[in-house]
């Protein structure tokens, strides 16, 4: 699932573009990984999805292909391209790939 593929620094490039879906598949590639965070690209197939869990920290997550549903402490919500919204720490959350959506994840740890 997780590719490191490290993001060409220095020079512009297209989120979008710099990652490709698979049928039946998440795809992910890591652009930043550091001790203090990381920046992910996801591609999910529609119907494919990540299950319920927490995480001890803040995740933004940015919408830049198609839709995703996600459920944040019980709550769903529809998230679509060029919508980003914030995953608050230590709450369950969930996505579900209702059409086939890329995504940003960016966490970044500490308060």
């Amino acid at each position: 699932m997780n590719e490191q593929a490290n993001a060409p620094k220095g020079i512009a490039f297209n989120l979008e573009s710099h990652i490709e879906y698979a049928a039946g598949a998440v795809v992910s590639k890591t652009l930043i990984k550091k001790e203090i965070g990381n920046i992910t690209l996801f591609a999910f197939d529609q119907g494919q999805g990540l299950s319920e869990h927490t995480a001890p920290f803040d995740a933004v997550v940015h919408i830049l292909d198609g839709k995703a549903e996600i459920t944040i402490g019980g709550q769903p919500q529809t998230v679509s391209a060029g919508e980003m919204l914030i995953m608050p720490a230590n709450i369950s959350h969930a996505l579900q790939a209702t059409e086939k959506f890329k995504m940003l994840l960016v966490m970044i740890r500490g308060d």
